[in-house]
């Protein structure tokens, strides 16, 4: 999912539109939605900006992991941790 694809739907999730965030972060309403359409360079400053009006976090996620990543996002779980101690496991390890 592209970042406008996961902003729109962070937007949506929030009741919240364009008009309404770019006062939040201090840019015209112009000027938010043409550095996040990709017609100019957009700073990490203003996509910290949106993502903390939003009340989200901006992060890179390694391309190996998107995957995993997306299906939490979507509430679809990928099961339990398979190589993870077991709680005996952990307790004997703090017993010695």
């Amino acid at each position: 999912m592209s970042f406008t694809s996961q902003l729109r739907v962070l937007l949506s999730r929030r009741d919240v539109t364009l008009t309404a965030l770019a006062p939040r972060i201090g840019m015209a309403r112009s000027n938010l939605t043409a550095a996040l359409s990709g017609r100019h360079d957009t700073r990490a400053s203003t996509l910290e900006a949106v993502a903390f009006a939003l009340d989200a976090q901006w992060i890179l996620v390694p391309r190996e992991q998107v995957e995993n990543v997306q299906r939490v996002l979507e509430g679809k779980s990928l099961g339990p941790d398979r190589d993870a101690k077991t709680a005996a496991e952990l307790f004997m390890e703090s017993e010695s």
